[in-house]
């Protein structure tokens, strides 16, 4: 049990470790940890749970973190993994936090976070299209996509009346 536990840590530590861009860059790294490299979970149970943990607020890793715990190893698991999930983050945080008005206009800095936004471009896409090539079987499917594009881009609806529309149109149409 204990080796499970420090496994969860180190492999959330990992994801919390290259957590820069927000929630959907860290899809990836989740999947190869929780998936790939130590099967908790298979790749059906992976997007299964993403449709899941995309309906419900808060950050997506934890979300992973909790279930991925829990079903490896009760709520000692979803300790250690939050655990090992946040560490880096909170850490990093809190030394840019008392750093940060020497560096904010280091043109260093600004380069490697332009980069980091970037490569964080590139990580969501990808997912996306993966997802979308898992998900998307059907003309119902497409017309969700395209819908839901259609809404952020042009008519510039927020994102949860988008969820709440899709969820109605869910009920009704799939």
């Amino acid at each position: 049990m204990i080796e499970t536990l420090i496994k969860l840590f180190l492999s959330f530590l990992k994801v919390g470790s290259f957590s820069f861009g927000g929630a959907y860059s860290l899809i990836p790294l989740i999947e190869r940890e929780v998936v790939t490299n130590n099967q908790w979970l298979s790749q059906e149970e992976f997007l299964k749970v993403l449709g899941v943990v995309e309906v419900f607020p808060g950050a997506i890793s934890i979300k992973y973190a909790t279930y991925t715990g829990y079903k490896t190893a009760g709520v000692a698991g979803i300790i250690a993994a939050n655990l090992g999930n946040m560490f880096v983050p909170l850490t990093i945080m809190l030394l840019i936090f008392y750093f940060y008005s020497a560096f904010e206009k280091n043109k260093l800095v600004v380069k490697a976070f332009d980069g980091i936004k970037l490569a964080v471009i590139g990580m969501i896409l990808g997912i996306m299209f993966q997802y979308f090539m898992n998900w998307v079987t059907d003309f119902k499917g497409v017309l969700f996509v395209a819908v839901g594009l259609l809404l952020v881009l042009v008519l510039k609806l927020h994102p949860a009346y988008i969820v709440i529309i899709a969820g109605i149109l869910g009920i009704l149409i799939l």
